[in-house]
């Protein structure tokens, strides 16, 4: 998408469920930060590791064979001083690294990113690309030999209730292992991005292994070692005071990797994503105005691009669309949703609201221009 596909943007939590707030995993420096030092690169997953003990999977194992490739990430924005900490996942033997874009946005326009390996030596890193959307960035290390990197699973195998393992830097604690199980799949999170716009874990992975700040772009792998998702961020309950809780509660979403490895290896190619286009600038209706539309929620339609796919599909400014392919317009990450998940040529479904009456048409989403 482009400027014209322009989402209004949403608060540091995202309410769900009435009761929790999603934030995101990057952590700030101070409080507790540590590094683990020493040990050798173990060897590469195998399958003995797929054995599980009661439901579990052997952590000391995967933890062998995934903790090489886990790096923790320091970015520093002004006179070197870190600012903050998350998490990152070699997956090229040639020292690309796969992150969190919200880990490193703060450094993207000037500062620094610095990686430390689970050896205890560390090396600067270049961003090699961002995609805020689906809040995925690439970083390289420069590496006289191959570095170990972690081996891709197949998110799309995952099962509700198989075992998994998180490997990050919560609190900047680097080489931090903790287990669970898959909670859920195909939850649709919405999260804070870059400029006040939102971002969209689209069909993220729950899991109830423990995630906390810090741990933003680390890995959620299954019990033979591989990366089935990047976890991003957590659910918090409240406090009475409104503020976030900050810490676990066994709610954690992980973007799957099927969709971040197509989304790391566009960065890497080409240094963008080709998301398709609607050709639309839209914005949530707020429930003061909803009456007045006739609608209980929609997205009102500020600008349509003249001769683009919402203009050829006859949406025009002014409308309010309800529904795209059956999905409650109740705010743009229905669209942001549509983009990750689909290209350009696909027909999407669009009910919309102008004056007093109700119309459906179909739209062709169609290439950036």
């Amino acid at each position: 998408m482009t400027t014209t596909n322009s989402f209004a943007g949403r608060g540091k939590g995202v309410v769900i469920g009435g009761a929790a707030a999603v934030v995101l995993l990057s952590g700030v420096v101070g409080g507790v930060a540590g590094s683990v030092a020493g040990g050798a690169a173990a060897p590469a997953p195998s399958s003995s590791l797929a054995s599980t003990v009661a439901g579990t999977c052997d952590a000391v194992q995967v933890a062998g064979a995934a903790l090489p490739a886990i790096v923790t990430v320091s970015v520093s924005v002004s006179k070197g001083d870190e600012s903050g900490v998350g998490s990152g996942v070699i997956v090229r033997a040639d020292g690309h690294i796969m992150t969190n874009n919200h880990v490193i946005s703060a450094a993207a326009d000037g500062g620094s990113i610095k990686v430390l390996f689970s050896g205890g030596n560390s090396a600067p890193a270049t961003l090699v690309g961002r995609d805020p959307l689906a809040d995925i960035a690439v970083l390289k290390v420069d590496a006289a030999k191959d570095v170990p990197n972690i081996t891709l699973g197949d998110s799309g195998a995952v099962k509700v209730g198989q075992p998994v393992v998180a490997l990050g830097a919560p609190l900047g604690l680097s080489s931090t292992v903790t287990s669970g199980i898959v909670s859920a799949l195909g939850r649709n999170v919405p999260v804070p991005s870059d400029n006040n716009s939102t971002a969209i874990l689209v069909g993220a992975i729950q899991t109830d292994a423990s995630i906390n700040p810090g741990n933003s772009g680390g890995a959620l792998v299954d019990c033979s070692g591989k990366l089935i998702g990047i976890n991003t961020a957590i659910a918090t309950v409240p406090s009475e005071d409104g503020a976030g809780g900050g810490g676990s509660v066994g709610i954690g979403f992980a973007v799957p990797i099927n969709l971040a490895a197509s989304v790391a290896n566009q960065l890497i190619d080409n240094g963008k994503v080709a998301y398709p286009y609607f050709g639309v600038s839209a914005a949530p209706i707020p429930p003061s105005a909803a009456e007045r539309f006739g609608v209980e929620n929609g997205l009102y339609l500020q600008a349509v691009v003249a001769n683009g796919p919402a203009a050829k599909a006859g949406l025009a400014a002014g409308d309010v669309i309800t529904h795209i392919d059956g999905q409650v317009a109740a705010d743009t990450g229905v669209l942001s949703a549509i983009a990750v998940t689909r290209k350009a040529g696909d027909k999407v479904r669009v009910t919309y609201v102008r004056g007093t009456k109700t119309a459906t048409t179909t739209l062709t989403l169609g290439t950036q221009p």
